[in-house]
């Protein structure tokens, strides 16, 4: 069984990536604008038109995405935005599939991949976790993000989830920015990505049905402790987790 099951998860992955990069092709034409429109138009563009993209490739994934929760999105107003992240696959539902415009904390060496790396970078803010002047610089360009109105999205957990447990610890970026900023945050569940593309296998996908569920926002103000701010969405993310993940 196990074997017929990294038969059909290394067929799969193949298919995947063919899919993801012919309908990438496709995709790249209708980025082009972003060249020319200023900022925060060129994210709201890029993020139409990747939601088109990304709707095409879960479909030929055999990836169906179901959300809940936008209606705790309040019109207006923009947020810090934290999801788990358990698998790659959590990249091309975020961005695309959030409510609002947004732009998401991302790893520098992915802009490096020819084509993606283009359209990777133009809906992130890029972060090298080894270098100081980069989580400065990083830090910076979040808040002017916030600052022009759209949602910043971040990972707090840093890199993804490789353990059994819900949730990783998390790192205090996120929710010094919502601190600074004094913007509401809100916590991202996304599930099934796991089982889609594992953490822990190499060349390997199968589909599945994904969920990402939006949770009331958490109201956030500048005298706010950052620890004990990080501690409560810990808190609240892991105990959803664990009520509504189906193993």
């Amino acid at each position: 069984m196990n074997l017929v099951k990294n038969i059909t998860g290394r067929i799969w992955a193949l298919w995947g990536l063919t899919t993801f990069f012919a309908t990438m092709m496709i995709a790249i034409f209708f980025y082009l604008p972003c060249f020319i429109m200023p900022e925060p138009n060129a994210a709201r563009w890029h993020r139409q038109v990747s939601r088109a993209w990304m709707r095409v490739f879960l479909l030929l994934a055999g990836c169906p995405l179901r959300i809940r929760g936008k209606e705790n999105y309040t019109r207006g107003r923009n947020y810090v935005v934290i999801c788990n992240h358990r698998s790659l696959m959590d990249v091309p539902v975020t961005t695309p599939f959030m409510p609002q415009a947004n732009k998401t904390i991302a790893k520098k060496s992915f802009a490096v991949v020819p084509i993606f790396g283009w359209i990777y970078s133009l809906g992130s803010v890029l972060l090298d976790r080894k270098s100081a002047v980069s989580r400065r610089k990083s830090f910076e360009q979040m808040r002017k993000v916030l600052g022009m109105g759209l949602d910043m999205v971040i990972y707090p957990e840093g890199t993804r989830n490789r353990t059994s447990e819900p949730l990783k610890k998390f790192h205090d970026g996120a929710f010094r920015l919502a601190v600074i900023a004094e913007k509401p945050i809100v916590p991202v569940l996304i599930f099934n990505t796991d089982k889609v593309l594992p953490a822990n296998k190499v060349f390997y996908m199968l589909p599945h049905h994904l969920e990402m569920h939006f949770l009331p926002p958490v109201e956030v103000s500048a005298q706010d402790n950052v620890n004990e701010l990080k501690d409560r969405l810990f808190q609240i993310m892991t105990d959803y987790y664990r009520s509504h993940h189906k193993p």
